[in-house]
């Protein structure tokens, strides 16, 4: 074994593993940090200005929405019901059924495509204005903040001792946090449940079970999610917020700091000429950390924990107007405009976005404006291959389902096409099935095997309208009888 003084290394390379070392300890730390931190209240501040106007218009329309279409009704049926046991979907007067699944899968996809599509544009515009995560606490900070004050005054009221005040003010906030999130529970019940059923039962104390436990757990989850997670439910436990950065390129909107103009930061008096004290435009109130939703410092740049809600924007735009200096030291903005170069809005991904969006948009307007109110699904007897008459014909039985989706009922008349001589075989040459509704009736199709050509055959069930000339829908059978050269 060698002394120290035999160590081969210089002493420089020891130095260099030490610092290494020592680099990797200290960000081992900050992420357990990051990680396991304990959470500190973040008390954001009121703003006003262009953006919190356009984010609270947003609140109020898409809450008006949630709220009050679940009470809207077309020709006694409510506008929007989801009526999962009759399973049956009521959509703005059209009514759909679980074979109707492709237009959901439509509508997601496109959902995604505008998602990618406005954050390739413009940033997190989704979360800053649209989520639900974001218009429910926007909610919860103003009933706050009308119960406890301000934020000065909420700080206070935290670092007070318990007392009969405190108590009775923090109930009151909790009280009407409760209440708004019951609300919001028995408003999301209302879209699965008749929402005036749901209402009345409710008065008399005998909701089912299931309506019960989703009116309890949603409004849970909006009392924990805005009440008391708020930031942590997007910096933590938001997939968006991961992923979002492989949206982005130097010509995404984005909120940003203009550096140049702003550093160096510092103090001073107002009208005091910022160039002679050697500083730049920002004076350092750190009022935009103040009025941010998950408290982060956007003067140390683009930022994962950044939703976009713009109110560093009003804010500094306030200071600056006190101070006499120009607006736009925070300010929407893109990489290759801070670098001075130019910004590209036009550009291959948000054509390839658009053209997509366009594309699919198009074929699920014109699929729904096309779909058949009626659809009629023919499964065969497996049990047996085919079986013969005593008058030695050959006969097959069908399982055949109606499905009538329209708000109408109909009487319709079956009808069956095949090789020459096919006879069709029901109880019922007119069907009736109510609006709504599924009837399902056997069938069987009989011929002489003579006429058959080969052991399997394709033939046609078809149901035409009674009462409406272009109603109608049919579909493939296969005929089975035996084989040829056996006869």
């Amino acid at each position: 074994m060698s002394s120290p003084e035999q160590d081969p290394r210089p002493e420089s390379a020891g130095a260099g593993a030490r610092s290494r070392r020592g680099v990797k300890v200290e960000l081992v730390d900050d992420v357990e940090k990051s990680l396991y931190a304990r959470r500190q209240k973040i008390y954001p501040r009121e703003v006003h200005g262009v953006f919190a106007t356009l984010r609270v218009t947003a609140v109020l329309v898409l809450l008006g929405l949630f709220y009050g279409v679940a009470w809207l009704s077309w020709d006694g049926q409510q506008l929007l019901l989801f009526d999962l046991p009759a399973r049956q979907f009521h959509v703005f007067g059209m009514l759909f059924f679980p074979q109707d699944f492709l237009y959901l899968t439509f509508m997601l996809i496109i959902a995604a495509l505008t998602l990618f599509f406005f954050t390739a544009l413009a940033g997190r515009l989704w979360c800053g204005y649209a989520c639900p995560q974001t218009v429910w606490t926007e909610v919860f900070l103003w009933i706050e903040r009308k119960i406890e004050g301000d934020r000065p005054r909420q700080m206070k009221l935290d670092k007070s001792p318990l007392g009969a005040r405190k108590f009775a003010i923090k109930g009151a906030k909790h009280l009407v946090w409760v209440l708004f999130s019951l609300w919001t529970g028995f408003t999301f019940v209302g879209y699965f449940t008749p929402i005036t059923e749901l209402g009345a039962r409710a008065l008399e104390f005998s909701l089912g079970p299931w309506e019960t436990f989703w009116i309890f757990f949603y409004g849970f989850a909006t009392y924990g999610n805005a009440g008391w997670m708020r930031e942590q439910v997007c910096i933590y436990m938001c997939p968006y917020a991961r992923f979002q950065s492989a949206m982005f390129d130097r010509d995404t909107l984005i909120i940003s700091y203009d550096s140049e103009r702003g550093e160096p930061r510092g103090a001073r008096r107002r009208g005091s000429d910022p160039k002679a004290a050697g500083l730049g435009d920002c004076i350092d109130c750190t009022l935009c950390v103040q009025v941010c939703p998950t408290g982060i410092d956007i003067r140390n740049g683009l930022q994962y924990q950044c939703i976009a809600c713009a109110s560093c924007i009003d804010v500094c735009d306030e200071v600056m107007d006190k101070m006499g200096y120009p607006r736009g030291l925070v300010r929407y903005t893109t990489e290759n405009a801070v670098s001075g170069k130019q910004t590209h809005v036009v550009r291959p991904r948000i054509l390839v976005y658009s053209a997509i969006l366009a594309l699919l948009m198009v074929a699920l307007v014109v699929s729904v404006m096309l779909r058949s109110p009626l659809e009629l699904d023919v499964i065969r007897d497996r049990n047996a291959l085919y079986r013969e008459t005593s008058e030695g014909l050959v006969e097959n039985v069908y399982e055949l389902k109606i499905v009538n989706m329209d708000e109408r009922a109909h009487r319709f008349r079956l009808s069956l096409e095949g090789p020459e001589s096919l006879a069709l075989i029901t109880e019922e040459p007119e069907i009736a099935v109510d609006a709504a509704s599924v009837r399902v009736v056997v069938a069987s199709a009989r011929i002489d095997p003579a006429r058959l050509s080969q052991r399997s055959t394709e033939i046609r069930f078809r149901i035409d309208s009674l009462d409406e000339e272009e109603l109608g829908a049919d579909a493939v059978a296969r005929f089975l009888g035996p084989t040829p050269s056996a006869r």
